[in-house]
């Protein structure tokens, strides 16, 4: 049997000044003895610092065998890319997903069969290709009809119903059928693959110079490296005891004035020399999307300079950042049925109207669905209840919709955990920036493989990143698509001053 994974602090102090540490904090030094606080039986402020930022570093010292694994842990668009170019690399892997209908996280496409089945694309509206690399993957998808460009006309819409169209040479391109259909033909058809969903991975443990995944307890098999290729609160869980606190830390740095009493000065002194700990974390935008049919075609404002748009980025309007026309961009032939819309919000609007994506009260889909179509109505300049209602609605929240700062690299791994993370999130918010991020992340772990494990120090790669403000839509980048008034993303704090992203990668 293999050794097991060494077990290494995190950090260059000992563990003792670390004893000395939180020893000193917690004695009164004659001082009245702290008033217990009331939360979480076990959980303190003090123990989630401890979980998160103090995790003794897994470090894995048997040799990887021929036949490597790789466990991808999230079915969107980078982990299909990871594992399809892992595939290529002639390592297997097995993905595991939380997908109910089908794989792509935001590549998504939501089917209503209410008489005429109704399709709307509910996350990813359409994408660009700004990347040689990613062209060259895109060519093929055209080639094998997955995608096609969309033509249709797009532009932005101020309130009141004026229009104005976006010039841009570059092409856009939309799913055959929608969205899910490309996630779903991404995947090659081969053994080297196993997907298995609905599975919400749920704990990491390293065992025997392996990871052990584990779902609700119930064991999900042994892998010689890992993928994280999610984020959000589901990510940050995953990790929070998994022995990586370098892809903890980086995947969310949690602010100071969130965790720390006043009086803890002293574990944030330490906190601060062992992980160069700052003032940034990850923060993600929350988004509503409103899916709305409607009988009769929208007043869509236009003229003969420009025909009636198909998809709008919408300004000045709190509840409304876009509005898309799924019936004409996905079915363009297509006459005398339902006009499918997807409307989203703005991030501001939904920070402030944000619940539990996972149970949504029924007062506030409600509230959400009457701002939004209200938002619609002042877009188009309709008088305020002259709009049509719509024969089917459903509103669904992104909580953790776009990333609004990002570390800037195309993946991250850790060589001595065997870990890594790949995602949109890492050098913005596109189609393209996720499956790059994938296949990134996929040839540096293959490589890493090649080399036998001897040198781990060459392929460690974005642990200690500083995060900068992104810029784009409230719904995304588009690389090569010109907007006369692009949006900027402000963080909720402001960050160590750093060279602008810009939507291009």
């Amino acid at each position: 049997m293999p050794p097991p994974p060494l077990v290494a602090p995190a950090t260059a102090l000992p563990a003792a000044r670390l004893a000395r540490v939180v020893a000193a904090s917690s004695s009164s030094g004659g001082a009245a003895p702290r008033r217990a606080r009331r939360g979480k039986p076990g959980f303190s402020r003090r123990s989630a610092i401890k979980k998160s930022f103090h995790q003794e570093q897994v470090v894995f010292s048997t040799p990887v065998p021929a036949d490597p694994t790789v466990a991808v842990i999230g079915g969107g668009a980078s982990g299909l890319a990871c594992a399809s170019e892992l595939a290529a690399r002639g390592v297997r892997s097995v993905v595991f997903d939380t997908g109910m209908h089908g794989l792509g996280g935001r590549m998504a496409t939501r089917f209503v069969d209410s008489g005429e089945q109704l399709v709307f694309d509910h996350a990813a509206q359409f994408f660009t290709a700004s990347d040689e690399r990613f062209q060259r993957l895109v060519d093929e998808w055209l080639d094998r009809g997955l995608v096609r460009e969309w033509s249709g006309l797009i532009g932005e819409l101020e309130a009141g119903g004026r229009f104005t169209p976006i010039p841009s040479s570059t092409p856009r391109y939309i799913g055959v059928n929608g969205m899910r259909s490309l996630a779903d033909a991404m995947l090659p058809e081969t053994d080297m693959i196993k997907v298995v969903r609905p599975c919400w991975i749920s704990k990491l443990e390293p065992f025997n110079g392996l990871w052990r995944l584990f779902e609700n307890e119930k064991p999900r098999g042994e892998y010689d490296a890992i993928v994280i290729a999610h984020n959000g609160k589901c990510a940050n869980r995953l990790l929070s005891t998994s022995g990586l606190p370098l892809l903890t830390k980086q995947m969310k740095v949690l602010t100071v004035a969130q965790i720390l009493d006043p009086r803890d000065i002293l574990i944030f002194q330490f906190l601060t020399e062992s992980y160069a700990f700052n003032d940034q974390r990850l923060e993600l935008s929350s988004v509503w999307a409103l899916l709305a049919a409607f009988e009769d075609p929208l007043p869509i404002p236009h003229n003969d300079s420009h025909g009636v748009f198909e998809g709008a980025f919408v300004r000045d309007v709190d509840s409304l950042s876009w509005m898309g026309n799924n019936t004409r961009k996905l079915f363009p032939m297509q006459t005398g049925t339902p006009e499918c819309w997807t409307f989203f919000s703005t991030a501001a609007y939904g920070k402030r109207n944000k619940v539990p994506q996972e149970n949504i009260p029924k007062v506030t889909a409600e509230k959400v669905k009457e701002d939004m179509l209200g938002g619609v109505e002042h877009a188009l300049g309709l008088a305020k209840g002259s709009f049509q209602q719509p024969i089917y609605t459903r509103v669904q929240l992104w909580g953790a919709a776009l990333p609004m700062n990002t570390p800037g690299v195309p993946c991250i791994f850790d060589p001595l955990g065997r870990a890594g993370i790949c995602g949109d999130w890492l050098t913005g918010s596109s189609i393209e920036a996720a499956i790059l991020s994938g296949t990134s992340l996929a040839n540096h772990i293959a490589n890493y493989f090649v080399s036998h494990c001897e040198r781990p120090e060459e392929f460690a790669i974005g642990l200690h990143e500083n995060l900068n403000q992104v810029e784009g839509h409230d719904i995304g980048q588009f690389p090569g698509i010109d907007s006369q008034k692009p949006r900027v993303a402000q963080a909720q704090k402001s960050l160590v001053p750093q060279a602008q992203l810009t939507p291009s990668i």
